[in-house]
């Protein structure tokens, strides 16, 4: 079917508080996997290629876009791409004419000020070429092989009133939330505040984002869909998957050479992976 728009999917999530999974990929087996594991749901989702996606791959978007957009087309469910993470104004300016309906524009690195200006020029060009834009207020962190965060420090959480004046100086469509959770987690042992996250729902007009997501618990994460987030990303949690498995047809197949055998269990373990979470997120 064809493309769907990343903005329409939230929205509908948002409208009857309910949330899609949002799912970054890196390779085309992460692609087909998302697929597969999505169809038996009949649930919709969005495929997601981050600045660190596209450096991995040379730099180039094109190739991994146009991967995703002829498997996105073949699918049976809704599915959306979106390029996440990106803080390279050059990179913002491909995704119109890589099949992208929507990006997330990321400044949260800045003082607020910088953030607000940066993310609100990034704003109006978006809205003027016709997509759908995400930022970030507040510090979910665990990227790009910084320190860990205390996610509950001062100043790392997302302040609702400052939300409240950054979704209106800047004219995104969604804001990720810092509530707790932590980018490229491996234990799923970050703790939620969901009486911010409550505060923050009542407090903004928009969708809410929940970065991080691969460390939330499944109870935390049926609590954050009920409590206002409408779009949840996942990737690390389908990399330890891949990697696991691999790691384990390996061990005991260490004379296989041909990679069609370990990447197709890789890729199965992804799939089951995407299964589970959209069925948590359908509780």
């Amino acid at each position: 079917m064809p493309l769907a728009s990343t903005g329409e999917l939230v929205t509908a999530a948002a409208d009857t508080r309910s949330a899609v999974a949002a799912f970054n990929v890196i390779t085309l087996e992460h692609v087909e996997a998302v697929i597969a594991g999505a169809e038996p749901a009949g649930a919709p989702v969005v495929l997601q290629v981050s600045e660190n996606a596209v450096r991995f791959r040379y730099g180039r978007l094109l190739p991994l876009a146009r991967a995703a957009v002829a498997a996105a087309e073949r699918a049976t469910v809704p599915v959306a791409l979106h390029l996440d993470h990106v803080q390279s104004d050059g990179l913002l300016r491909q995704a119109l004419d890589a099949g992208f309906s929507s990006v997330m524009y990321d400044a949260a690195r800045l003082p607020y000020a910088d953030n607000l200006s940066a993310t609100r020029a990034a704003a109006d060009w978006a809205h003027s070429q016709g997509l759908w834009i995400e930022a970030e207020l507040g510090q979910v962190g665990g990227k790009d092989g910084r320190p860990p965060l205390d996610a509950h420090a001062p100043g790392a959480r997302t302040d609702p009133d400052q939300a409240r004046d950054f979704v209106a100086g800047t004219g995104v469509d969604a804001l990720a939330v810092a509530v707790g959770s932590v980018h490229a987690m491996t234990t799923r042992t970050a703790t939620l505040d969901h009486g911010l996250l409550k505060r923050l729902s009542a407090a903004l007009p928009v969708p809410l984002v929940l970065h991080g997501s691969s460390g939330v618990p499944d109870d935390a994460l049926v609590a954050a869909v009920a409590g206002g987030i409408a779009k949840v990303n996942v990737g690390t949690a389908l990399n330890m998957a891949m990697t696991g498995a691999i790691r384990d047809f390996l061990a005991t197949h260490p004379e296989a050479v041909d990679s069609r055998k370990y990447l197709s269990v890789g890729r199965e373990a992804m799939a089951e992976e995407v299964r589970r979470i959209i069925g948590v997120l359908a509780r």
